[in-house]
């Protein structure tokens, strides 16, 4: 993969697209009371192309996330990430943590224990912990991965003991749905849930939940971070 240079339109476009997103973020944190200071933004740059990725990051975009370890890394060297963490948030097979474990910020799509168990044997061999967010299947939707809110408060206790690994939250990805907001709801009270437990290794900072058409509802509930694509790059195109 190359950096190939664009027109200036699609590079104003990503600048007056990141002026509204971050506009919208902080009305909607004010409306729900909150500070707009405690929801971070990240911008999700699956099928975009380096120098998009490097325009955004030069208006100040300072957190990326890729669903794909093999984009993830072949886009890596071409980016300039100084000061702006990296997270995967796709689904991510066990077989692949050895390529990903310390390549990233952050892993936010650990939806199993066994995966759990990997990146935590993998990370002590390279001497290293990695951060992660537990996922979960707010919507009990078989197309999708992650713990039931049912299961997590047995599974976070197991995953507490796991070396080379620290739990710093939980994420998301609601059903498609009309009433969304009662997922997000549901999805903050597990959150809060397991936070009041206090756990050793399991430190519930981050809530991740919230994309480019529902941000606005999920930090209403108490996203912490939202993950907007879209509504920042358009149309996917390299």
């Amino acid at each position: 993969m190359t950096e190939r240079s664009l027109p200036s339109d699609r590079l104003t476009a990503v600048e007056e697209n990141l002026k509204r997103v971050r506009f919208e973020i902080e009305q909607a944190a004010i409306k729900a009371g909150r500070d707009p200071s405690e929801v971070k933004l990240m911008a999700v740059t699956k099928t975009v192309g380096p120098e998009l990725i490097n325009h955004a990051i030069r208006c100040g975009v300072d957190m990326i996330g890729e669903n794909k370890v093999q984009e993830l890394l072949s886009k890596k060297p071409l980016l300039s990430l100084t000061g702006c963490e990296t997270h995967l948030i796709g689904h991510l097979q066990t077989n692949k943590v050895k390529q990903v474990a310390g390549e990233v910020s952050m892993i936010q799509s650990v939806d199993s224990v066994k995966l759990a168990r990997e990146i935590g044997r993998i990370s002590c061999q390279k001497g290293i912990a990695v951060d992660v967010l537990l996922e979960i299947n707010i919507g009990g939707e078989e197309s999708k991965f992650g713990f039931t809110p049912e299961e997590l408060p047995e599974i976070v206790w197991e995953i507490s003991e796991i070396q080379g690994i620290n739990v710093q939250g939980l994420m998301t990805v609601p059903p498609f749905v009309e009433k969304i907001s009662e997922f997000f709801s549901n999805m903050c009270q597990v959150f809060i849930d397991i936070r009041e437990k206090k756990i050793h290794n399991i430190d519930m900072q981050i809530l991740s939940m919230g994309m480019s058409g529902d941000f606005p509802e999920a930090i209403a509930e108490g996203s912490t971070l939202v993950r907007v694509g879209s509504a920042i790059f358009g149309q996917r195109v390299y």
